[in-house]
């Protein structure tokens, strides 16, 4: 009798879309190349020394645009983010204090930064439950938070773990056809366990005429328990946009922003998400205030544990007072890092690959895993698709030796995508961000060594989110920012850079 074992399913296939235009130059530097030799030719007819004096010049301008990091930006990218950072710190918009005794309109604890004009509202779905809605007025965006508690994958089947991938691809696939979805983020935050949970449920239920040792087993497990265990927390931020030139009101976007939550909610339980609810306008201000402040999350459990709520409104969620350096971001009672996904993992990984990064790290006090979803519409998917899988074939054409090899790679990997597109999978672009957050300056460089191990491990590649911190924590909290929304150049025309 022979057994065969079926092999797990992997996944992979990541892939970043080919930049257009000749080599690095992006189709900007293209355009520059072909317009400056055209105009160095024409120039050169009338004599040699004013052809130098316009090519030299170009070479300095198209230069920095051949030079590019791991992450794909080039020299002039790079200058921009450190003048913007100048351009604060001149403003002194790195350094932010709010509450009565500030200059703050309102003497409120507004959330700063990219929250400062952002509104909250309520509604109530089709089973009468409340949901706050976050308005971007700015971009005129309404985000809602959904919660759920996934079951985990220990001493869970494999196939059954299978099944929840699979669902969960399908689910990031229907996001394409959500209408004016802009955007998803998927945020997993972890923390120690404060053990508030434990003692409201096990102090009062200890008897006075309990034996004594029964007592003291009970009070050294309340005491010693959180230790060693730890609470997590699953949000998903939809975005939604209004089309452009249209003017709804705020109460209709809402009525139909509560006829969707239930669908949304029933294809996460199906992913395995568990208990999936929407997040009320009062808990997305408490994850908010936390976040600032981690050390009100004892207090804030024990408000909502005893009175079922806290009452805290969006205007206070903010913190007292906060600080941005060049690679951290004070904050009342944390400091905080993040890091920004360069690279996905190579090759093919299992359905685990993220596991210990998702988990619990030692020696933190809070730690924040976004991922960040941006839906393509099916007919710009086909369109990518294809664009990639000509420039695949392009290269495998044009090289030779193991520059060949690769590039059959290549084109391999582009027509499977390309197949899978076809058979009616979605297409979405995605980015990976982490902030962990400690209580003092000194602990940053043991979380520093924590993050490097764990993206290891993952087979990720990250860098420091320097000299935009405060924008990057921002990001990875659930209130629906989308970075790409929020960028001073257009996002078309940083992809032709």
């Amino acid at each position: 009798m022979s057994t065969e074992v079926a092999a797990r399913p992997t996944y992979g296939n990541w892939r970043r879309p080919r930049r257009p235009g000749l080599g690095p130059f992006g189709l900007v530097g293209t355009f520059g190349v072909f317009g400056g030799l055209v105009l160095t030719l024409l120039v050169s007819l009338i004599s040699l020394l004013a052809a130098l004096t316009v090519i030299v010049p170009l070479a300095f301008l198209l230069v920095p645009l051949m030079v590019r990091t791991q992450d794909g930006r080039n020299l002039y990218q790079l200058l921009a983010l450190r003048i913007g950072w100048f351009r604060r710190r001149a403003k002194g918009a790195h350094v932010y204090v709010s509450g009565p005794l500030s200059q703050r309109p309102g003497g409120r604890f507004r959330p700063p930064g990219l929250l400062s004009r952002v509104t909250m509202d309520e509604g109530r779905d089709a089973y009468d439950r409340p949901f706050g809605v976050l308005h971007h007025p700015g971009r005129n965006l309404y985000t809602i938070v959904l919660g759920c508690e996934p079951d985990g994958g220990s001493l869970v089947d494999p196939d059954q773990v299978d099944v929840w991938v699979a669902a969960w691809g399908q689910w990031l696939a229907r996001l394409s056809h959500e209408p004016q979805l802009r955007g998803a983020a998927i945020i997993v935050e972890t923390a120690p366990d404060t053990g508030t949970r434990l003692a409201n449920e096990v102090l009062p239920r200890i008897k006075e005429d309990a034996p004594a040792a029964a007592k003291a087993v009970m009070r050294e497990v309340v005491e010693r328990y959180p230790s060693a265990s730890s609470e997590m927390h699953t949000y998903i931020a939809l975005t939604y946009g209004v089309p452009p030139g249209q003017k709804r009101k705020q109460s209709d976007i809402i009525t139909e922003l509560a006829i969707r939550i239930p669908g949304l909610l029933a294809g996460l339980v199906g992913a395995g998400g568990g208990s999936a609810y929407p997040l009320s306008a009062e808990r997305i201000a408490e994850v908010v205030r936390v976040a600032y402040d981690p050390a009100v999350a004892g207090e804030v459990l024990s408000l909502r544990a005893q009175y079922g709520g806290t009452g805290l409104e969006w205007e206070d969620a903010g913190p007292a007072a906060a600080y941005e350096a060049v690679n951290a971001y004070q904050h009342d009672s944390g400091v905080s890092r993040t890091w920004l996904l360069t690279l996905a993992p190579r090759g093919t990984v299992g359905s685990n690959v993220l596991r210990g990064l998702l988990e619990a790290a030692p020696g933190t006090r809070r730690k924040r895993v976004a991922l960040v979803y941006r839906p393509i519409d099916p007919a710009t998917s086909a369109r990518i698709v294809e664009a990639d899988r000509r420039a695949a074939q392009f290269m495998a054409n044009s090289g030779r030796g193991m520059v060949q090899a690769r590039a059959a790679s290549e084109v391999q990997a582009a027509e499977q995508t390309a197949a899978e597109e076809a058979a009616g999978a979605g297409l979405v672009e995605f980015s990976l961000m982490v902030t962990v957050t400690v209580d003092s300056p000194d602990q940053l460089s043991d979380a520093t060594v924590t993050i490097r191990n764990l993206q290891a491990a993952a087979r990720l590649s990250l860098r420091p989110a320097d000299r935009m911190q405060a924008a990057a924590f921002t990001c990875t909290l659930p209130v629906g920012l989308l970075p790409w929304e929020h960028t001073f150049v257009p996002q078309s025309l940083q992809e032709a850079l």
